[in-house]
């Protein structure tokens, strides 16, 4: 069958501008052959554009030519059709298609391109295997269900942030792709130059400094929707680059910052979701949000939180607990109402599962009528502990307790994770909710045993409590950070601080860090000099727009909105990519491969 030109055609309209107020009217229509059906001698169409489907309709007795060319289309085949829009007989209305009460009568048919048949069919909802997805990204892309519906949403999410701060007085301004590598963070992406031998940029981790220097540069409020770089394992909510929404303002505080960003993700919700948002969003404090959750991100869509009961259990006699108290740890518990759903089996598992996250083991209890125990450890406590514990954690007849002894970081990622692992197992987690939550005072600085020094736990750049300034030196480990991230349903969509935008308190910062003068100087010395020359009090935050979007359609994966992703492996079916270059560009570049 010839392929033909559009010779002048232009579309009128995409296929769900259609509808009864477009009865016999001539319309022109262009996209991809879904599937073709051969009802007796008429022939049906579903006709995909950008918008979604139609049926067009092809008689033999109506137009003898169009009909006769539509006995050739096939699935992916590109075509443009002219005919006149009119109600579809009662017993053919398709209450699953938007379009589903109206057809097009077709008149004539131009063929604009033919189809190999695709590697997998486009016209069911099961997806292929990642693997041949990503190879075929673009023909997955024209599926109605998946990362089609991801891309569509992102576009209207972004859309909706530009139009905000836009209007909220913010500048969007681009920085640097090819920047100077950093301390502190992930690895970076290094590129080599070829004008300067021996020399390479970084791709950014994040606009962070540039940002700072536009504070010092007057702008006051700046924002940019920006692709980012990290060289690290990957995971569902990782890729080795991502988008994300970067703002930073002068003169304001955090409390005035949290509203700017709470009216725009309300914004947000309401204009792609249809959502209202309650706000302001709910704030916990670092130290609370370990002790009730185990995690620094909670899921606040359940209960199920974390008793600590170190003190009803202090003086015990449970080897178990007694040592991990005496070497300076924690005991928790974590009460599973209705624990009949809970089996033997699932119960013996947990050590397995604590395993994973540092632990030995955990300890579990079931409570029987009048608060009695039936549980391996309870021959190990007295009377008056055990009613201690039911009383701690509010146990009664029919719950299951589970205890974590051990370090606190250990219990915590035991018990923290194991809480959502069983709320979801327990269908415990509604899935139509959207609880947004602001963590803050995260401590300033973490503590590296392997390379026995501090470092930052946002980044080296984050402002101390102004009481705390005293104790960077003496205290680090008591210095609380002016940081904040922002959560939603157990992820950090977000994260930022206040800035230190003195240089007397950024070199302190430094020096806790184990960063002398000299490095200092060397990899942040265009900063401190900014800092000297009338820096104002500024703050910012970085908002992660593939998990936004990740959780804002339901998509278990972050590569289901964006649009070329790479693999688990950082590697791209599609195109290749990383891939080995030729040693005429290596020898450019002063660059040889060492053999492994």
């Amino acid at each position: 069958m010839r392929v033909e030109n559009l010779d002048g055609w232009q579309r009128t309209h995409l296929s769900t501008e259609l509808g009864a107020h477009c009865l016999a009217q001539e319309v022109v229509l262009m996209g991809w052959v879904l599937r073709r059906r051969d009802h007796g001698g008429v022939i049906f169409v579903d006709l995909r554009d950008r918008r979604g489907l139609i049926q067009v309709v092809f008689n033999p007795q109506h137009s003898p030519q169009a009909h006769e060319k539509a006995h050739a289309l096939r699935p992916e085949w590109v075509i443009a059709v002219r005919g006149v829009v009119r109600m579809r007989p009662d017993d053919s209305v398709n209450p699953e298609m938007e379009t589903g009460t109206i057809e097009v009568f077709v008149d004539e048919l131009k063929i604009l391109n033919r189809s190999e048949p695709p590697p997998f069919p486009l016209d069911v909802d099961e997806a292929p295997t990642d693997v041949i997805r990503y190879k075929y990204r673009y023909l997955d892309l024209r599926r109605e269900t998946g990362a089609r519906k991801g891309l569509l949403v992102r576009h209207r999410v972004l859309s909706t942030v530009r139009d905000f701060l836009n209007r909220e007085d913010f500048v969007d301004i681009e920085t640097p792709f090819l920047t100077t590598s950093t301390p502190e963070g992930a690895r970076d992406y290094l590129v080599p130059s070829r004008v300067n031998p021996g020399s390479f940029y970084a791709l950014p981790q994040s606009p962070q400094i540039f940002k700072q220097l536009l504070m010092v540069a007057g702008f006051e409020r700046y924002y940019q929707i920006v692709r980012c770089f990290r060289d690290e394992d990957l995971r569902a909510d990782r890729q080795p680059e991502f988008t994300q929404i970067d703002l930073e303002t002068s003169f304001l505080e955090e409390t005035q910052l949290f509203d700017i960003i709470e009216r725009m993700t309300a914004r947000i919700f309401k204009e792609v979701m249809g959502m209202e948002l309650a706000i302001p969003f709910p704030r916990l404090p670092y130290d609370e949000a370990m002790g009730r959750f185990g995690v620094d991100k909670p899921d606040t869509r359940f209960g199920l939180e974390l008793v600590e009961i170190s003190d009803t259990v202090r003086e015990t006699g449970f080897g178990v607990f007694r040592s991990a108290l005496l070497s300076g740890g924690i005991v928790k518990a974590l009460r599973i109402e209705k624990g009949d759903r809970l089996s033997r089996k699932d119960l013996d598992d947990l050590r397995d599962f604590a395993a994973i996250y540092g632990g030995k083991g955990v300890a579990y209890a079931r409570i029987k009528d009048g608060g009695e125990w039936q549980s391996p450890i309870a021959k190990h406590l007295s009377s008056e502990e055990l009613s201690g514990i039911n009383r701690a954690v509010g146990a009664g007849a029919g719950d299951v307790v589970l205890f974590g002894a051990d370090s606190p970081q250990v219990v915590n990622d035991v018990l923290g994770n194991l809480r959502t692992n069983l709320a979801a197992k327990l269908g415990e987690v509604p899935s139509d909710q959207y609880r947004f939550l602001w963590v803050t005072e995260f401590p300033m600085f973490e503590y590296d045993a392997d390379e026995k020094r501090y470092k930052s736990m946002h980044h080296p750049f984050t402002s101390p409590r102004d009481e705390d300034l005293e104790k960077i030196e003496s205290q680090p480990e008591l210095v609380k950070a002016r940081a904040y991230d922002l959560v939603l349903n157990g992820a950090e969509i977000g994260g930022g601080s206040v800035r230190i935008h003195r240089s007397d308190i950024q070199r302190k910062v430094f020096t806790a860090l184990d960063i002398g003068p000299e490095e200092a100087e060397e990899k942040f010395g265009f900063l401190l000099e900014a800092l000297r020359y009338g820096a104002p009090p500024h703050a910012g935050i970085a908002l992660g727009v593939d998990r936004l979007l990740a959780i804002m359609t339901g998509s278990e994966s972050i590569r289901d909105v964006i649009a070329f992703p790479k693999t688990q492996k950082a590697t791209c079916p599609l195109t290749g990519a990383p891939a080995p270059v030729g040693p005429e560009q290596l020898k450019e570049l002063g660059l040889r491969i060492a053999k492994k």
